[in-house]
């Protein structure tokens, strides 16, 4: 999927025209914070875990976090084995470094860490490893498409 079809995508929630598309890249955490100048906590990062042989789970959390694996298999029931390079885009429908937690195909679940609740808006990436959207917890939730708020993340380091 292209930013094009994100847009497309944000067209009926009347967020297209909120998408960001950067001159360098955006594909990690650091890259994002800085193209943007915000704190890498406010990068809504989509994390890629395979849920079944052919679905994706993606489990949205604030950049400066990350997965606690024994909470991970707390909430989800399986121990949390990230897709492949080979599946991410076929499985979530977007690029390693563009995956982003909407205009998914219809198999890929979003959750929704707690810890991107400490920022007023965070930014997701839409479908590039250059692109991205300032939106707050409720409009990340409702255009995702949330399955529900998980807490599976804690701090880098």
């Amino acid at each position: 999927m292209s930013v094009a079809s994100v847009r497309e995508f944000l067209l009926r929630w009347g967020k297209d025209g909120g998408i960001m598309e950067f001159d360098s890249s955006s594909a990690t955490v650091e890259l994002a914070a800085a193209c943007l100048g915000v704190a890498p906590g406010r990068i809504a990062k989509t994390l890629s875990f395979y849920s079944g042989p052919e679905a994706a789970l993606l489990l949205v959390a604030a950049g400066d976090r990350r997965v606690d694996n024994g909470r991970f298999k707390a909430a989800f029931g399986f121990k949390g084995r990230m897709l492949g390079p080979a599946d991410v885009e076929r499985l979530t429908g977007h690029p390693p470094g563009g995956v982003c937690p909407f205009a998914n195909p219809p198999g890929a679940q979003v959750f929704l860490d707690v810890s991107l609740k400490a920022f007023p808006s965070v930014y997701p990436a839409c479908g590039s490893g250059n692109s991205g959207i300032e939106l707050n917890c409720e409009e990340l939730y409702s255009i995702s498409g949330a399955r529900g708020w998980v807490d599976v993340c804690k701090p880098q380091g």
